[in-house]
């Protein structure tokens, strides 16, 4: 049996390819069908998100396989021209098996360690369960990388570091206060990046969310949202002296909060600490800021020095998983090729047991005089002749297995003793 896949991905194809062969969710079971139509392919499953579509697929078919896959892209899609080869990968076997296994654990992502792909990888296998497109190789594969991504994250911890501007935003709050529990935050723009990291900060409990906007109603929609409350933009510094973490991302100019007004909240706080991220292109916050005690403040460059460190962070952890990777491949190909070794060693002792208890059957008849003691002796000779004869052959085919070679030694085997095409008990000719 071969395990195929054949796809593109954000490193192969831009969007404008891809969205040209992405399956929707309705035609999703629609394309499995008619994949399996084919008579090359066994089993089928197909994997299609924003930043890759894959159709995966078993077959004993090693030579034509990933022709009739490429063929059924450009068919169901009806495409106008062959896909380009720069676009398209086309792995089988261990290769394929690594690929999936780099995928389920999002070392294939364009987001390192992100943990997206996991659920979509999920979702695809549920799917090709309801379309009954999936068999032992396929669903026995798609469960393997399930544990292959779950060891991944909990031994390498690739996913504990973040690489978002947002999120590194709160990573940085929290090493200054420790929790960020009941932590008052002022929030001046309410764009995208506000909002996300509303949100982030919103997970840690914070509390009593203030919102500053030029634009009175945008700022009330999302003060709703997380249920703060909006604040008149012009008068956002006389809440300063409230906020513990203030967070600016406006399209202003110039600055729109000074030294002076820093100072000015920090003494009616009477010197606790207050956080100021400052994620705007212009910078929104004069820099001298961080002159100010028990002010702390920390612009897009450097929450993106701290998205660097967790990038190399995870990088290292990347290598570790690979390391995994490799072991949980050698342990599914065993299993692969136990799957097909097993049925023809279990055929050829049969075969040969028949022959041999034909054989004796036959000694027996015609000599009804020999004791007890000779015929034991003539079991015992016969069966040590089959495991003898045998021993070689099955010592080959099992030691093959590990690279996949085996499977021209199975055939010649199953074709030599007729296995597939001669009753047990017929005798040679």
């Amino acid at each position: 049996m071969h395990i195929f896949v054949i796809g593109l991905n954000h490193k192969t194809a831009p969007v404008a390819v891809r969205e040209r062969v992405a399956f929707s969710l309705e035609r999703r079971q629609e394309a499995l069908s008619r994949l399996l139509e084919a008579p090359e392919i066994l089993e089928g499953l197909l994997l299609s998100t924003c930043n890759r579509v894959e159709l995966y697929a078993c077959s004993h078919d090693s030579t034509s396989t990933t022709a009739r896959l490429r063929k059924f892209f450009e068919e169901f899609h009806q495409l106008k021209a062959p896909m380009p080869d720069e676009h398209l990968y086309e792995l089988w076997d261990q290769q394929a098996v690594r690929h999936l296994f780099r995928v389920a654990s999002s070392l294939d992502s364009m987001v390192l360690g992100e943990p997206q792909i996991l659920g979509q990888l999920k979702d695809a296998f549920a799917a090709a369960e309801r379309c009954r497109s999936v068999g032992p190789v396929l669903t026995r594969l798609l469960h393997k990388s399930f544990s292959v991504a779950k060891r991944v994250r909990s031994e390498t911890g690739i996913a504990c570091q973040t690489l978002s501007i947002s999120y590194a935003a709160v990573e940085l709050a929290r090493k200054i206060f420790g929790s960020l529990e009941n932590r008052r935050v002022l929030l001046i723009g309410a764009g995208e990046m506000s909002e996300l990291a509303a949100r982030h900060l919103l997970d840690q409990r914070t509390e009593g969310l203030l919102v500053a906007n030029r634009t009175l109603e945008r700022a009330l929609r999302l003060a709703a949202r997380f249920g703060g409350r909006a604040v008149p933009y012009k008068d956002f510094p006389d809440y300063l002296p409230q906020a513990d973490i203030v967070l600016t991302s406006t399209t202003a100019d110039d600055y729109i909060l000074h030294r002076s007004q820093v100072e000015k909240a920090i003494r009616l706080r009477r010197n606790r600490p207050m956080f100021f991220i400052d994620i705007a292109v212009p910078r929104n916050i004069e820099p001298a800021v961080n002159q100010v005690d028990n002010a702390y403040l920390y612009d897009i460059d450097d929450l993106q020095k701290v998205i660097d460190a967790n990038l190399r962070e995870r990088r290292k952890a990347a290598a570790r998983a690979e390391d995994i990777i490799d072991q949980e491949i050698d342990s599914f190909l065993r299993w692969l090729g136990n799957l097909e070794l097993t049925p023809t060693i279990r055929d050829l002792r049969r075969h040969c047991e028949a022959i041999r208890r034909r054989e004796l059957d036959k000694t027996f008849a015609r000599q009804p005089g020999l004791g007890s003691e000779e015929r034991l002796a003539l079991e015992a000779c016969t069966e040590a002749m089959i495991r003898k004869i045998l021993h070689r052959p099955l010592t080959l085919i099992k030691e093959r297995r590990h690279d996949g070679s085996n499977e021209p030694y199975l055939d010649a085997l199953r074709t030599l003793f007729g296995l597939d095409d001669r009753p047990e008990d017929e005798d040679f000719r």
